[in-house]
């Protein structure tokens, strides 16, 4: 026998709409659990890998500025949140009010400067504040809450960031762009490999410090230059396919002349 799914949230006023769409979606999440033989299937480990594709698809939305899809790729990763405190839940381990209230609390806690008298007047003193309030509650690192699994380049701007949090920073971006020269004087004058690879990971992390100091955001600007890349070299395709050849029947030259006829073109939009 079907389902009866729960009653759509439209009817209700729209301060409260919100609040009956969340308690529709996690019935729904409570059903599928219970009655879908894909969904009864899955653990932690199982949405995991799901989760993380998730967050990459709601990444490309925004890139794209596609506030439709970026809408749809909320809902899908709402629905994950609802399964892991489904299964939290399930397990003994925690359960969905538990976690919202322990972030609510968390929250709070860590905003002194709206919610008691410790004084911010800055977006820098709030971020010292709370790396402050972190340590308190026992951690023994500021970089601690750096995940180990994030990408390299957001990875090395979140530990800048803690870093400078803490004092820990250079006073002008003009020092830094010293240490970026210093950096890929130290890897042009490497020798082997292992030696090259390290100067090469100590230039790139310097060079993502400066970006830092320039307001850049480091991933978005190597991606922009990523879409940028395939954008032109597919254009240098396209003029192979009009002349009736595959791109690996042209030479270097025909390549290099075809590139710059595609850099051409995006100087002038």
């Amino acid at each position: 026998m079907p389902l009866n799914p729960p009653p759509s949230s439209a009817p209700y006023p729209s301060e409260d709409a919100a609040l009956a769409a969340f308690h529709r979606m996690r019935l729904i999440m409570d059903q599928l659990r219970e009655n879908c033989p894909w969904d009864r299937k899955q653990d932690f480990d199982s949405l995991r890998t799901l989760t993380v594709e998730e967050v990459y698809e709601l990444i490309d939305a925004i890139e794209l500025k596609d506030w439709a899809q970026v809408a749809g790729e909320l809902g899908d990763l709402f629905l994950h949140l609802l399964f892991y405190a489904r299964l939290g839940k399930e397990g003994g381990l925690f359960d969905l009010a538990e976690l919202l209230d322990n972030m609510c609390e968390k929250l709070i806690r860590r905003h002194p400067h709206l919610y008691s008298d410790v004084q911010a007047e800055s977006s820098e003193q709030v971020k010292a504040n709370w790396e402050k309030i972190k340590l308190g509650e026992g951690r023994t690192s500021i970089l601690q809450g750096v995940p180990q699994s994030l990408p390299a380049t957001v990875k090395a701007m979140r530990i800048q960031e803690k870093a400078a949090g803490a004092g820990f920073d250079w006073k002008h971006s003009e020092e830094v762009m010293d240490k970026v020269h210093e950096e890929l004087q130290e890897l042009s004058q490497a020798k082997d490999p292992s030696h090259k690879a390290e100067e090469w990971g100590d230039l790139v992390f310097s060079m993502i410090n400066w970006a830092r100091f320039e307001g850049i955001n480091a991933e978005n600007a190597l991606e922009a230059a990523n879409r940028k890349f395939i954008q032109r070299f597919r254009a240098v395709e396209q003029e192979a396919v009009n002349s009736g050849r595959l791109v690996t029947d042209m030479n270097m030259d025909e390549m290099q002349a075809a590139w710059d006829r595609a850099k051409r073109v995006d100087s002038t939009r």
